[in-house]
């Protein structure tokens, strides 16, 4: 199980700014939340530190790289299948932008994005199917998408949310 990570208001700040936009410099997060370059400067080390900032990297938009397909397919594995070595398998796949260990009838769900569905097929059928305990596959097109994001709901002290209650 991961650490909780204690943070005050100024990190829930910190962090609700630089999720949207983490090329934000320090002493733009500093004027907006009251505090020094050289303190936001040491926080954004700690919170990188701590492995609550995961990950600092672009956020492409998948239509103007080619990778047109977006789906949604729900795994099945046999009983007895090894779920370590299925996560292992799918962590390897570059396609799979998430995978979930799920409750009710599917074992698994996977999100996967690629060129088309051409190339949605050759992953399924070359590279999904054929790893080991997998029993059957169910596969959602997405026809479109409203919303996607990986930006968390974090609940800032005394912040005002949209519509403009706090």
């Amino acid at each position: 199980m991961r650490h909780i990570y204690r943070m005050d208001t100024h990190d829930l700040q910190i962090l609700q700014l630089i999720q949207s936009d983490n090329r934000r410099a320090a002493a733009d997060i500093g004027q907006a939340i009251g505090l020094s370059v050289s303190a936001v400067s040491d926080r954004l080390r700690r919170l990188n530190a701590s492995g609550v900032i995961a990950a600092n990297r672009a956020a492409i938009d998948p239509a103007r790289v080619g990778m047109t397909a977006c789906a949604f397919i729900f795994v099945d594995l046999e009983p007895r299948a090894d779920e370590a070595l299925f996560a292992a398998a799918l962590r390897g796949f570059p396609e799979v932008q998430e995978a979930h260990h799920i409750t009710g009838p599917h074992s698994w769900l996977v999100k996967v994005r690629t060129r088309d569905t051409a190339a949605l097929q050759v992953f399924l059928t070359r590279h999904l199917k054929i790893v080991p305990g997998v029993l059957r596959t169910e596969t959602i097109i997405a026809l479109d998408t409203a919303k996607e994001t990986s930006e968390l709901a974090l609940s800032v002290p005394g912040a005002l949310h949209e519509g403009g209650a706090p």
